[in-house]
């Protein structure tokens, strides 16, 4: 189950035209926030997007923005001929994390500049009832950085199946998350909160819900990472855990080593 926010409907009907840029203006564009232009040469925005198979006409769905990293590239390109959604959260449940809270006034907020962002819809759903958008409906699902978290709340199948329904047939499912090493032990991960995830363990989550694993890229390799920190993958940048301590050995290190994986919804 999803629902529109009145937001997105009024957006969604406003009947406006926009030029859309290319891909390469988008993450070039000065409109974006100077602190995620500064996490580019870490997160290759427009290399995985177009790994990912983008077209300027696709119906994107990106699961969890936060407060609009991707959001602020994907929504201008898509803005002319396609559409981009906002899967988040419900803030509505009266137990809703603060900064849940905090982080969806500020996408709604970024997504309000019409002039910028186009038509996009906010569909957001309770984390027992998962959905996007109407069965079927779209081109690619995108989520970086979340399936770590949705498994360890036991909630990663229901997200997998989710975007199964929401994607047409031979629709694309992006995946990108912080990796641990091939062989590492699963409960250990799990119980230890570390961010890290294998890759093997996503493949396997996503084959029982029906994708197919089309590629594999190292484009969000990082060699240097071996994956050990006393605060996970927090101790590394941006988040700096230890703040001070040992800050040049893990500025050095750099952002975590992530897979990037692409799923492909086949017919049943």
């Amino acid at each position: 189950m999803y629902r529109i926010t009145a937001l997105a409907v009024s957006l969604l009907t406003s009947g406006a035209a926009f030029a859309g840029p290319s891909l390469s203006d988008a993450v070039a564009s000065d409109e974006r926030t100077e602190a995620y232009v500064a996490r580019d040469a870490a997160r290759h925005p427009a290399e995985v997007l177009r790994f990912f198979g983008i077209e300027a006409d696709d119906t994107v769905a990106e699961f969890w923005p936060s407060a609009g990293y991707w959001t602020e590239i994907l929504a201008p390109f898509l803005a002319e001929d396609g559409q981009y959604i906002a899967a988040a959260y419900s803030v509505g449940p009266s137990d809703t994390p603060s900064y849940r809270r905090r982080l969806h006034g500020t996408l709604l907020g970024k997504l309000s500049d019409t002039g910028r962002y186009g038509k996009t819809i906010v569909s957001t759903s309770d984390v027992d009832q998962w959905g996007f958008a109407e069965a079927g409906s779209v081109d690619v699902v995108l989520t970086f950085r979340n399936v770590h978290n949705l498994w360890w709340d036991d909630q990663v199948m229901d997200f997998f199946l989710a975007a199964h329904d929401a994607l047409k047939t031979g629709g694309v499912l992006g995946v990108v998350d912080h990796r641990a090493p091939a062989g590492a032990d699963l409960t250990a991960l799990k119980a230890g909160h570390t961010g890290y995830i294998t890759e093997a363990e996503v493949i396997r989550i996503a084959r029982n819900a029906g994708f197919k694993l089309a590629q594999k890229s190292e484009i969000n390799a990082n060699p240097k990472d071996d994956t050990d920190h006393p605060k996970g993958v927090w101790t590394l940048p941006p988040s700096f855990a230890l703040g001070d301590q040992d800050r040049d050995r893990y500025a050095a290190i750099g952002e975590s080593d992530r897979m990037t994986l692409k799923f492909v919804k086949v017919a049943r």
